[in-house]
């Protein structure tokens, strides 16, 4: 079996296939590991090229754009390797960027997966937004990292240098055991993209396996390389995608307190949308609160199973206050200053 499958899905991305390519192959030299292109139909000319330039890289070719949770599944379905890394086509790795993860891996059974420092490609010296030095959630479901408190990104000044137990890795750059990858379900197909790494971390947190961050590697991120961020369908997918996954895995006791609050803060973001005549944000709020409640019965079916498997019901590192709060009126805007207790 081949340890580590280094699985780039790319959808359109010749451009950064060009540029950073070239470097993972230069940093991924190791006999035990294979880096492997699935492409999600794309319709730009990244087939020609890699066929041209990279013909001895293994190619796994989709049939359609099956977004990145389809399109991952699909193609892990294909792998055998003891340990998965999902990593987007628009990722910086650097020397050395791969051991220090698999080691920890290695080390400890429990981890299930593990991510680098992710930092912004653009501005060096700063976190990235997507992953940053590690993934959180507060007890209404918003997501944060250590180095970002929504969309205040903090230089990084070795801060967090320390490895340390997350909540979610970001699939930008995760390295995960195959077996429980597999196992668990992968992503759920039905978030196409967007926060369905959370939904994976947390339903292997709930078998009590560990989510880890190492500082011991880096890579800088682009981000927004596939979805602009001031997407509709991207505002889309992450109010939907909050939904889903707040209802497939919250435990008993907290489901209702917490979407019921859930719905006010999102009728209240709409609001501001509508306000600021931002129809187009409005429009994408209010559409992914339409497809919340016609995918109920789908998702009951998804938590039943899922409760029924749960070993574990409290995480430490998901934040028991809200970090909107936190932010927007106690202006705590880093990691550090927040009280977890």
């Amino acid at each position: 079996m081949l340890k580590t499958a280094v699985v780039i899905l790319n959808w359109n991305g010749k451009k950064y296939l060009q540029l950073f390519l070239p470097e993972l192959i230069k940093n991924t030299q190791d006999k035990n590991t294979e880096i492997i292109i699935a492409d999600n139909n794309s319709t730009d000319d990244s087939i020609e090229f890699l066929n041209t330039n990279y013909p001895k890289l293994r190619f796994i070719q989709l049939d359609k754009n099956y977004g990145f949770t389809g399109g991952y599944n699909k193609a892990l379905n294909q792998i055998d390797a003891q340990y998965f890394v999902l990593l987007n086509s628009d990722i910086q790795v650097t020397n050395n960027w791969l051991n220090p993860l698999i080691e920890l891996l290695d080390s400890d059974k429990s981890i299930a997966a593990c991510q680098p420092k992710i930092k912004s490609y653009h501005q060096k010296e700063y976190f990235e937004y997507a992953g940053a030095a590690g993934g959180f959630i507060d007890k209404y479901g918003y997501p944060f990292c250590r180095g970002r408190i929504l969309d205040v990104i903090e230089e990084d000044n070795g801060q967090y240098d320390d490895i340390m137990d997350i909540f979610w890795a970001t699939g930008a750059c995760m390295v995960i055991r195959a077996d429980l990858y597999k196992n668990s379900g992968g992503l759920d197909d039905d978030f196409f993209a967007h926060m369905e790494e959370i939904d994976l971390c947390w339903r292997l947190k709930n078998l009590g396996l560990r989510i880890v961050y190492s500082p011991e590697s880096t890579v800088y991120h682009v981000g927004g390389g596939t979805l602009p961020n001031n997407s509709p369908f991207k505002l889309y997918l992450n109010y939907r995608n909050n939904l889903f996954l707040l209802y497939k895995n919250l435990p008993k006791g907290k489901l209702f307190p917490v979407l019921f609050l859930r719905m006010l803060f999102d009728g209240l973001s709409g609001l501001i949308f509508l306000l600021r005549f931002s129809f187009k944000s409005f429009d994408a709020v209010l559409k992914a609160h339409f497809q919340f409640y016609k995918s109920i019965k789908k998702l009951r079916a998804k938590r039943k199973k899922l409760l029924s498997n749960k070993v574990v019901n409290h995480h430490q590192e998901i934040y028991p206050k809200s970090i909107v709060w936190n932010h927007f009126v106690q202006k705590k805007n880093n990691f550090t200053s927040l009280d977890f207790k």
